[in-house]
């Protein structure tokens, strides 16, 4: 126990600082935190097995998993706050456009990348891993791009349709994976399944959307019981550890397996909270405040779980740079081309795929699962290539793209311990 505090009061202390350096290198908090945990991380000061200066193994990573995966539900909940009935009139059918054209024409030009090189060299990679990869380039970070618009306090309409966008890829990537890796599995095995392809990811998402929903109307109908908005930020934070730890029930109806998408159901109880709550502005302020340390651990921790022994496989690295750069241009002509047909604004069109470049969490348990074909690891070792690269530059590019559209200007504060509001967190 008190090498797991000594341990999360160190990435919190040096987190912190190496926010001041990243501030100086007009870096986003962010990408300071990320460098932490690899500083801190067990391939430099973890690797000299000092108990408490740092984590000494990737294990010892994955047992914060916790502290991640709360992180990643408040992450969730503040996103769900973007989808307010107005807002969602004015921008949700472009948002749900743009959302789903360009994760499949992600998933489609990576996958034409991919499976050319499987013919050139069947070595290099399989068919299955060729059409896995593929989906998993469709899912894009919450969590990084969260953290930039909070620090520099972006506002405008790039940065709400952006929000909007990355909580639907959650629901976009899940079925486009689900599809994929149901016809990899198919091709190892000379069998498909609908089961598994179709219909236990549209559960999935159901399930989802109904627990998010009910979560929601529940945590409203208690808040009324409640007049201090210590005791309502009590209650708002208690939902989100309950839906959290909901989202990882599984269960079997037949042959149908059941699970949640623990992203989905925060943000459902978010979009939900946030229309029938009067009082949500308020409480969504004072929850970024609780939440802020919360923040910077889960990045750290990030950092550190970032595996730079696939720096070593040459095949990794030509595999993770056709990965990265086929991805890439996938999620910045899909946005454009998408934004385009809805008729959004040149600076929609021109910065929004940028935006859309980090890729962390959900991507990795993606490739988790994918692990499982024969040639797995190889889907995994280039996913972690290329979180390693997007997680580290991603969040530089999306406070550029934000900048030169003009929704962060030069006076915002590059400080997020001092906690900024969003158009719709505004104190009484």
């Amino acid at each position: 126990m008190q090498e797991t505090l000594i341990c999360m009061s160190l990435a919190l202390f040096v987190g912190l600082m190496m926010n001041r350096v990243a501030k100086l290198a007009h870096l986003p908090a962010v990408t300071g935190y990320l460098v932490t945990g690899l500083l801190l991380g067990p391939f430099c000061v973890g690797r000299l097995g000092i108990s408490g200066l740092g984590f000494c193994s990737l294990q010892q990573v994955e047992s914060y998993a916790i502290i991640s995966d709360m992180a990643l539900g408040f992450i969730a909940f503040t996103i769900g706050n973007e989808f307010r009935i107005h807002d969602l009139r004015a921008m949700g059918r472009q948002a749900v456009t743009v959302g789903i054209v360009q994760a499949v024409f992600t998933t489609l030009l990576v996958d034409l990348v991919l499976v050319g090189m499987h013919f050139l060299s069947p070595a290099m990679i399989s068919l299955p891993s060729a059409v896995t990869l593929g989906a998993i380039a469709a899912a894009t970070a919450p969590a990084a791009t969260l953290m930039v618009v909070r620090q520099y306090k972006a506002d405008g309409p790039l940065t709400r349709l952006l929000l909007m966008v990355v909580a639907i890829d959650d629901a976009v990537g899940l079925i486009v994976f689900s599809i994929s890796y149901g016809v990899a599995t198919a091709l190892e095995s000379g069998s498909i399944s609908l089961l598994t392809v179709v219909v236990e990811p549209l559960v999935e998402i159901v399930l989802s959307v109904l627990l998010g929903l009910a979560a929601g109307l529940v945590l409203d109908w208690s808040e009324r019981y409640f007049h201090s908005r210590g005791n309502r930020m009590s209650m708002t934070i208690a939902f989100v550890l309950l839906t959290v730890g909901l989202s990882g029930v599984e269960f079997d109806v037949g042959p149908v397996h059941c699970g949640f998408s623990l992203l989905l159901v925060c943000m459902m109880t978010g979009t939900v909270f946030c229309n029938v709550c009067s009082a949500s502005d308020v409480l969504m302020e004072r929850l970024d405040r609780w939440t802020t340390p919360l923040s910077v651990l889960f990045f750290v921790l990030s950092g550190a779980e970032l595996d730079l022994n696939i720096l070593k496989n040459p095949l990794v690295l030509l595999v993770g740079a056709a990965y990265i750069f086929s991805r890439s241009l996938g999620k910045i002509s899909g946005a454009y081309l998408s934004s385009t047909a809805t008729g959004c604004s040149r600076d929609i069109r021109k910065y929004l795929g940028i935006t859309l470049l980090p890729q962390a969490g959900v991507a990795l348990g993606m490739a988790q699962t994918a692990a499982q074909l024969s040639d797995g690891q190889i889907v995994r070792n280039v996913v972690l290539f290329s979180v390693l690269v997007y997680e580290l530059v991603g969040p530089a590019l999306t406070k550029m793209a934000l900048t030169r559209a003009g929704e962060i200007r030069p006076d915002q504060t590059e400080d997020p311990s001092q906690v900024p509001t969003l158009a719709w967190q505004k104190p009484e």
